[in-house]
């Protein structure tokens, strides 16, 4: 998240502001939010609970229950919350359970900020505010367990769920003191934020690959994901969608055929005041088979709409017309002057990066499930952005969103493409519709044509070296479709430097890097049609995706005409002058380390092999993690091109869960390259042409290359590791080409056509 960015940044968070009480807490509205089926263990409120705070609570037989405020889609934030917590509270980890958060109103959290999981801030804005709360309890713990022993707090030890006076030998678990009801101090703000936290010499828990508490009940079946949910009386509902990805309307429906489907109940047109779908129908049925046959069987007419004619190419074309002109777009950085640096550097070097349009394709597709109990609507499903998605519920209900309750499951893989609501639209017009509960699932093809997707992107850099081959200048034009303004949150949006309005930083994060480069603009650019016709969302990564597959391509194409090795012009570049302090020796750090695992500049590699470079400050600057990777490729003279290793470091400042850190890395590693090589998704006739797997291509078992990472873990702040490594790989994958063949790939997916041609040119 870039810096401006309000009420989500570690920056902008204030404690004194937070609610916090130690002791019996209350049990919040009764909306049904207490006991909410399958989602782990329930946090019931009950009177004997002791809880320390909103986030989580100690039963009387001594149970930890951790509430989640953050979507778990595989990456197991919700053990590491409650491992966080666990560290400063002294439980034992058998102790310790996980229940995921609805969207009650005492989970809107002034410190933790929005219910919104992305941006790999998970860990590095939670990690703070649950040290503290776990804290604050034991500390609450240990002066109960001092009233009933009659021993001076000061003296009494805590560990592994038990509470030890060594002089007297007198002991007390979490559950003797819970039941004793002594555990009563409460903590103003002020007191919270002074409670000194372990060092990381003194921590037990932290930095220990602990079992993840998710996964017994996700191999045994019990973990309730958003397509596992069962209401009894529900209906399904199955998805009519138009040719076009976004404007066409409806312009009849012809559903005689479907009246003859078993179990057929109604066919409803979606009426989406909040714009979320646009044309789209669904067919109610019995059961999912049925309601998908019925949904075959409707005959609905369209008008196509404004986008009925787009592609990607009048995208791309669009684009490139945009960022010739001198007035369009508002910029993100506007450091020196660059026209004249350009103007008197000895050789100036310009080129054009481009990426495709990408699909997130989570194993479990979009669904929601709908249920209207009197005035108040239930909708269960797995979703990133509760905040947001109450809001667009209560908009396709046409209600308060005040009376929307959010059951959150457990997700079957997000990236960024559960951040948007679509999926409950139709469940909740659905189930007003007919007057039952309504299970709506898409199919893979209603994903894939209708996912939120990564834009395509258009970007031209010129950049300027003195007679030493210094970078003296450095303009970058980023074109694209503005995700974050379409969710119509201002607060997400950033001012412009030349204050001609706000911009979507999302587009351009990585832009802003830490190289030291004296003259540098960045100018970001809607590309409206591309806005209106492939409305997008975030992708695992965001903007450093295609920023810095543009940013660090163009490093080491400065770097070769200069004549020198890439990865030391780097490191030059990473002096941490001014602004730069701190993060550029951070960075150049990870960079040194990368090059040492994977032996590069050592090795005489083969004929046709190479290794190439990057190095980035994923996700936003105001909160990176420093990445670096090494690549390693072989080029056969067809072009066709192997990735035969990957070696990745990365700075996280404090490791909670090493194992877990290093499966995040190699995951975002490997997506990296699926997006570096193999996935591309293409718009004809307004419509996304890839329905299924066999026309949109992500990496595949067989393509496989070695991936080697090296974690730094230095005691700092905690980083993020979820998605900073999905942006390194293709630019380091470039570079190697390039090494390998001396073809300069600019276009992502790298294909063997491009690099054939390429090696001829």
């Amino acid at each position: 998240m870039n810096q401006h960015v309000k009420n989500v940044t570690p920056e902008t968070t204030d404690l004194s502001r937070r609610s916090f009480l130690v002791g019996t807490a209350a049990t919040g509205l009764v909306l049904g939010y207490a006991g909410v089926p399958g989602i782990g263990e329930a946090l019931a409120a009950a009177p004997a609970n002791f809880e320390p705070s909103v986030w989580y609570a100690i039963s009387p037989d001594g149970l930890v229950t951790v509430t989640c405020g953050k979507a778990d889609m595989g990456q197991h934030i919700a053990s590491t919350m409650a491992q966080i917590v666990c560290e400063e509270l002294g439980a034992k980890w058998s102790d310790m359970r996980v229940n995921l958060a609805s969207n009650d109103p005492k989970f809107n959290d002034p410190v933790l900020g929005a219910q919104i999981t992305g941006g790999s801030w998970s860990t590095m804005m939670n990690f703070d505010a649950m040290s503290r709360a776990g804290a604050a309890g034991r500390m609450a713990l240990t002066e109960g367990a001092a009233a009933s022993m009659g021993v001076p707090a000061g003296e009494l030890t805590v560990r592994d769920s038990m509470i030890v006076h060594a002089k007297s030998k007198k002991q007390m678990s979490f559950a003797d003191v819970v039941k004793s009801g002594k555990a009563t101090k409460t903590f103003t703000p002020d007191e919270l934020k002074a409670i000194k936290l372990k060092t990381p010499d003194q921590y037990t828990m932290i930095g220990v690959s602990v079992p993840q508490l998710d996964i017994p009940s996700k191999t045994n079946g019990t973990a309730k994901y958003g397509i596992d949910v069962m209401i009894p009386g529900m209906a399904y509902g199955a998805v009519v969608t138009p040719p076009v990805r976004y404007g066409a309307t409806v312009k009849s429906v012809d559903d005689s055929a479907a009246k003859k489907v078993p179990g057929f109940i109604k066919a409803v047109t979606l009426d989406d005041k909040t714009q979320t779908t646009t044309g789209w129908v669904v067919a109610v049925a019995n059961t999912y088979a049925n309601a998908k046959k019925a949904a075959a069987a409707l005959k609905v007419s369209y008008d196509g709409g404004p986008n009925a004619k787009a592609s990607s190419e009048s995208l791309l074309e669009e684009a490139k017309r945009l960022q010739k002109l001198d007035d369009s777009g508002q910029f993100f950085v506007k450091d020196g002057d660059v026209g004249a640096a350009l103007g008197t550097a000895a050789k100036v070097l310009e080129a054009e990066y481009t990426t495709s349009i990408n699909i997130h394709a989570p194993m479990e597709p979009m669904n929601a499930t709908a249920e209207f109990k009197g005035d108040i609507l239930h909708i269960y499903s797995g979703n990133q952005f509760a905040t947001r998605s109450g809001a667009i519920a209560a908009g396709a209900a046409g209600i308060d969103p005040k009376f929307v309750v959010m059951h959150q499951m457990w997700l079957g893989g997000g990236f960024g493409r559960r951040l948007d609501a679509d999926m409950m639209v139709p469940a909740v017009q659905a189930a007003k519709a007919v007057g039952k509960p309504v299970k709506v699932i898409y199919t893979r093809e209603n994903d894939m044509t209708m996912d939120f997707s990564r834009p395509l992107t258009y970007q031209k850099v010129k950049a300027g070296v003195d007679g030493d081959g210094k970078l003296v200048a450095l303009s970058h034009d980023v074109v694209s479709a503005w995700p974050t303004q379409r969710w119509g949150i201002p607060d997400f949006l950033s001012p412009s430097v030349d204050k001609k309005g706000p911009l979507d930083a999302f587009t351009v994060n990585g832009s802003d890097f830490f190289y030291t480069v004296p003259n540098h603009n960045v100018r970001a650019i809607k590309n409206e049609m591309a806005h209106n016709a492939t409305p997008s969302g975030q992708l695992r990564s965001v903007a450093p995706g295609w920023t810095f597959w543009a940013v660090e391509s163009m490093i080491d194409e400065i770097a070769a005409a200069a004549g020198k090795d890439p990865a030391q012009y780097r490191i030059s570049l990473l002096d941490g002058a001014g602004k730069n302090d701190g993060g550029a020796q951070r960075l150049r750090n990870t960079l040194l380390a990368a090059m040492g695992l994977a032996g590069y500049g050592t090795k005489k590699l083969p004929k046709g092999e190479g290794m190439g470079v990057a190095c980035v400050s994923s996700q936003e600057r105001a909160t990176a993690s420093w990445t670096a990777c090494v690549a390693h490729v072989a080029v056969a003279p067809s072009g066709e091109v192997t990735v035969k290793k990957l070696t990745v470091a990365t700075d996280v400042g404090t490791q909670v869960h090493p194992d877990n850190i290093r499966a995040q890395v190699e995951g975002a590693a490997l997506w990296g390259l699926s997006l570096a090589m193999y996935e591309k998704a293409t718009l004809k006739d307004g419509g996304i042409e890839q329905t299924n797997f066999d026309g949109y291509t992500p990496l595949r078992m067989s393509q496989m290359p070695e991936v080697a990472v090296a974690v730094i873990a230095n005691g700092e702040k905690a980083t993020g590791v979820g998605e900073p490594a999905v942006t390194v790989v293709a630019p380091a994958i470039g570079n190697a080409i390039f090494n390998a063949s001396g073809a300069r790939v600019r276009a992502l997916p790298i294909t063997a056509e491009a690099v054939k041609g390429a090696m001829k040119a």
